[in-house]
């Protein structure tokens, strides 16, 4: 045994000395050629076509791990967790709930320090913080603290840069490294990277950012915000492009794209590859490189061209004849025509891989965009073209919804930014999801009234329900006495004997006491007696004793019959969102003064149904009182009789959608309020319109736009005024003189 195994090593020893020594040389050559062979495999193949077919990127760069501008992923990734020490902040952790628990969701601004320039965009910012119902002056009060710092540019090149920020922020008294602070920040970060550094610690503040990364964002923590220009209106803002009569939805082009074109640096991969999909028919791709100072430096051999054909198109133009419009990242991930898009109604097609979308915590963006990928561009075209064009309408009309309801100015941004905290710390009386992406949006939606969807009254028709079956009638009281030949108790008899009454109150604004309860009518529903404020928009204040969906607000000099009240009623069940009513209102744009104008004149068009006789949904009382800016109703105070212009323009700003007028028989005539001539000296006729054409233009100044629209509508009832018997029509007191 010990002799075969020493045989079996020999052979094997032997074997090994002769491949050695009679076929190494051929090993080693071997060994070389596949080396070669492994090197020419490398390269990029080189195709015969090229000139027909040519390629995205250089073969180096096919071959690198990344340009010098592009750092790996674990650098990326370890530089920006380099950035924020807390970068495992959550509401739980890093926000003091305690201080949001006395005085409720108050957020108080940093007074302003001599010598810290403040840009025009972060003054739009800091302006709708205090013009907003949650600002307080008071820092004991608040639950929610900002800088009046400037943090939007943090580009150390930029003019816009604050220097020694870090300094100033830690030696506020209040800051306690951050906590219950809110930063607002647009640009960070510089050339060549443009990384997410801001210059300056923020601790475990909350970070409202436009271009935010995901793998940076702190969910359920930051907001990711739109990046928009200095010239964004503060408030109110241009309604979308989206014509009524666009359907179908096809427009002349269906995809384009056109901006500037990156040379070098970050984000020039793939706004250099967008000309690929240019056909020159439905898709147009155009860019230019002639921006920067030293772009002529850096030219290639298509630049003289781009730059040629760039001049050919309207951009605005574009945007109006487009489906889809392509947003590619810039430097950033964020960019401009983001928002132009979707003013536009253009489709976003974004092509910023790695970007948490603008309050992607509440809006369901893929209603609105599509979001496609940086390396799939040839997919684009054939992607977009498969979309049905009901799917198309559906996009865009979802495009002016989100515009109008979130990034139309800047008071709306930052507004929206609110919200979100404020339902993060009072998780309980959030808004749903559906409320954020449904008209009229999660700003008008508000949780501290219902957070029940058919408690309100935009929602009935897409959940097939209806409102409430009765109504409750507010009759505000302003004379001194009340005797039966007054026209309020003729109007409490009409009122209350309608068969959809549920309850009379009376609101009583007299600086007397109200008459003893012997005085007042028997009713077959309940009359209760409530004190206001003897304020004018005490009218519209929520009272809890109001029970039902539907109010009828209406005027003590105000004459109806049950009939009108009746049928008025059964319009409003059809239009639960809408103001409904009997003597109507118009607005009018005077070229000559340049100012709107109000007038009572009976026409065909109108845009306002006043509160002296009309129904509307009991949550505008909410609205009125809680969303509406205080300046607003103490402007309507200080005037003295403008209160029901102010809910007309509220209502009309919900619902972007005029007043319904039904019929009645004798024309209203406006009179003045006892409380109102008085105070404002003001005793009808002229001087009184005068007054009121100049409550409208103070209620468009302070909308940032005019809400009102007009129409031509007014619903009767079946056969009124037909020549048939009276015996067949339902409302036979409507007719009667």
């Amino acid at each position: 045994m010990q002799i075969r195994k020493k045989y079996i090593f020999m052979t094997l020893f032997a074997s090994w000395l002769l491949l050695f020594f009679f076929g190494g040389d051929q090993i080693r050559r071997l060994a070389f050629l596949s080396r070669r062979k492994t090197d020419a495999l490398k390269t990029w193949p080189r195709w015969t076509d090229a000139t027909l077919l040519p390629s995205f990127v250089g073969p180096g760069d096919l071959q690198g791990d990344g340009g010098p501008h592009q750092p790996s992923p674990r650098a990326r990734r370890a530089a920006r967790m380099s950035i924020y020490k807390n970068s495992r902040c959550r509401m739980e952790t890093c926000f003091d709930f305690s201080k949001c628990e006395k005085h409720g969701f108050k957020v108080f601004v940093y007074p302003a320090e001599r010598g810290d320039p403040v840009s025009e965009s972060y003054f739009k910012i800091i302006t709708a913080l205090e013009e907003s119902r949650y600002y307080t002056s008071n820092p004991e009060e608040a639950c929610l603290f900002v800088l009046n710092l400037d943090t939007l540019d943090r580009d150390h090149l930029s003019v816009q840069y604050v220097h020694n920020i870090n300094e100033k922020i830690q030696g506020l008294p209040l800051w306690n490294d951050g906590r219950n602070h809110l930063i607002f920040n647009l640009y960070s970060g510089t050339w060549p990277n443009y990384t997410e550094d801001l210059g300056f610690d923020i601790g475990q503040a909350i970070l409202a950012k436009a271009s935010f990364y995901v793998e940076r964002f702190r969910p359920g923590f930051d907001i990711s915000i739109p990046l928009f220009s200095k010239d964004h209106p503060q408030k109110g803002g241009e309604r979308g492009w989206l014509a009524r009569s666009s359907v179908p939805p096809k427009k002349k082009y269906l995809l384009v794209f056109k901006g500037k074109r990156y040379l070098t640096g970050i984000g020039s991969d793939t706004r250099n590859a967008l000309h690929h999909i240019h056909n020159g028919k439905d898709i147009i791709s155009l860019t230019t490189c002639k921006h920067g100072k030293d772009w002529e430096k850096h030219k290639d051999a298509r630049c003289d061209k781009d730059n040629t054909d760039y001049e050919k198109f309207d951009y605005r133009e574009l945007l109006h004849n487009s489906t889809f419009c392509i947003i590619p990242r810039g430097r950033r991930l964020g960019s401009f025509r983001f928002l132009e898009a979707l003013q536009a109604a253009c489709i976003p097609v974004l092509l910023s891989n790695g970007w948490e979308l603008p309050f992607s915590e509440v809006i369901d963006w893929s209603k609105a965009a599509i979001v496609g990928d940086e390396r799939l561009l040839l997919q684009i075209p054939s992607t977009v073209r498969c979309i049905h064009r009901d799917k198309v309408l559906a996009f865009q009309q979802h495009t002016q919804f989100l515009w109008e309801a979130y990034f139309s100015s800047v008071e709306k941004i930052v507004q929206t930014a609110l919200e979100i905290i404020k339902d993060r710390v009072f998780g309980r009386q959030s808004r749903p999801k559906f409320f954020w992406n449904a008209l009229p949006g999660g700003l008008l939606a508000q949780p501290e009234y219902s957070t029940h969807i058919p408690d309100f009254p935009f929602y009935h028709l897409q959940h097939g329900s209806s409102p409430s079956s009765k109504f409750t009638a507010l009759i505000r009281a302003m004379s001194p006495g009340i005797s039966l030949s007054q026209p309020i108790l003729k109007l409490i008899q009409a009122v209350s004997t309608s068969q959809y009454c549920s309850q009379v109150l009376v609101l009583w604004s007299s600086e007397k006491s109200p008459p003893p309860s012997g005085k007042w009518p028997r009713t077959p529903v309940p009359l209760t007696v409530i004190h206001g404020r003897r304020k004018i928009s005490d009218r519209f204040f929520p009272y809890p004793a109001i029970g039902t969906d539907a109010v009828l607000s209406l005027d003590e000099h105000a004459s109806l019959s049950t009939s009108e009240v009746d049928f008025a009623f059964v319009v409003w069940r059809s239009f639960p969102d809408r103001i409904v009513g009997f003597p109507m209102r118009s607005h009018f744009w005077d070229p000559g003064q340049r100012r709107w104008g109000f007038t009572s004149k009976w026409t065909n068009e109108f845009s306002m149904v006043l509160t002296a006789a009309a129904f509307y949904h009991r949550y505008y009382h909410s609205l009125f009182t809680h969303y509406l800016p205080v300046g607003l109703r103490e402007l309507s105070d200080q005037l003295g009789d403008c209160e029901d212009i102010l809910m007309n323009f509220l209502v009309s700003a919900v619902t972007r959608l005029p007043p319904v007028k039904v019929t009645q028989r004798k024309q209203h005539k406006e009179a003045a309020p006892q409380q109102a001539s008085q105070s404002a000296g003001v005793s009808g006729g002229p001087l009184r319109f005068s007054q009121r054409q100049a409550c409208v233009n103070r209620f468009a100044a302070g909308f940032g736009y005019m809400p009102l629209v007009h129409s031509q509508l007014r619903l009767d009832p079946v056969l009124f005024k037909d020549q048939v018997s009276v015996l067949r029509k339902k409302y036979r007191q409507l007719e009667k003189q």
